[in-house]
């Protein structure tokens, strides 16, 4: 199983990015999680860019979701919103089929966000038929430091709620995988 694991923070030391590296490094072994922390290298969205025009660093990212059974999203949430380079980077997928029909879920690293979750939420269920609201893993890790975030996912219920997380998203990307209607069919 690849899950591509997509931050949605541009912040070199991201609490989100480091929750979902911590969360690589205690993914079951039939798991395997790529973290794409590279939202700021996506250039602001334009029609005008797609196609044959498409930048190198858009074309890599659409790649990697072609590439992955499903996405699991970590994100701030900055004046309530989700952020500008996540949303960016949502922007770019829009008129693609890379995202389409693609197994999604949600991870959050702070207590607090509710309002960004909303929205993202909202988004998310209309780029993907397979955006999974009921799959949701929140720790709080919020200002600590990549390797204390590791430290806290390392304790017993906080790991076996990230390893049941990371199974049960693992079990829905194969279910969802097998129902995937006939492209050509449409």
């Amino acid at each position: 199983m690849k899950i591509l694991a997509v931050s949605g923070s541009a912040r070199r030391l991201s609490t989100n990015t480091a929750l979902l590296r911590a969360m690589q490094a205690i993914a079951p072994g039939d798991i395997a999680i790529t973290v794409f922390d590279d939202i700021a290298d996506l250039p602001v969205f334009s029609p005008d860019l797609e196609g044959p025009n498409l930048p190198d660093s858009v074309r890599l990212f659409m790649q990697k979701i072609s590439d992955s059974d499903g996405l699991v999203i970590s994100s701030p949430e900055y004046v309530r919103n989700i952020p500008g380079g996540l949303k960016n980077a949502i922007d770019w997928l829009v008129s693609g089929d890379q995202i389409i029909g693609k197994p999604i879920a949600l991870v959050h690293a702070s207590h607090r966000g509710d309002d960004m979750l909303t929205v993202l939420r909202t988004v998310l269920s209309t780029l993907s038929s397979n955006f999974n609201e009921d799959l949701f893993l929140r720790l709080p890790v919020m200002k600590e430091t990549p390797e204390s975030i590791l430290e806290i996912l390392k304790i017993p219920a906080n790991r076996h709620m990230a390893e049941s997380f990371l199974r049960d998203f693992a079990s829905f990307c194969r279910n969802q995988g097998s129902q995937k209607p006939d492209s050509m069919a449409l």
